[in-house]
């Protein structure tokens, strides 16, 4: 079999994919290429958080009011009270954590306790045995 010539368009062709290809970042460095699979990832875990503490706090608000209205007669109204504190628990935790809150008292950000953790470290004030 003999093999034809490329057509001169095939050529121009080629020659502008190369081009194109040696001006392409490589994949090491640190331009910005798209979304990758642990951002996305990431960003549906926390989806996954958020509905599952919504859920959960209802669903635990509901369960110990409806426990509580069985057990004292008192049906629904400890049932509807605890559907509101579950909820208002759940909304709490949502908030918290879109917000950057973490679980600790005091409802500090995380970053401000690395700030004040490390001004800590750095001030004179700072030495246990100096008080």
């Amino acid at each position: 079999m003999t093999e034809k010539e490329p057509s001169p368009s095939l050529k121009d062709l080629d020659a502008r994919l190369r081009r194109a290809h040696e001006r392409r970042p490589d994949q090491d460095t640190e331009e910005d290429q798209g979304p990758n699979r642990d951002s996305i990832g990431a960003g549906l875990g926390f989806a996954l958080r958020i509905g599952i503490e919504l859920v959960a706090a209802l669903a635990i608000g509901v369960g110990i009011g409806y426990l509580l209205d069985r057990w004292l007669g008192t049906a629904p109204w400890l049932m509807v009270v605890f559907f509101f504190l579950g909820s208002a628990a759940g909304f709490l935790n949502v908030y918290r954590a879109v917000s950057g809150y973490g679980y600790a008292a005091g409802y500090r950000r995380d970053s401000d306790r690395e700030k004040k953790g490390s001004q800590r470290e750095s001030s004179p004030d700072s030495d246990p045995g100096s008080r």
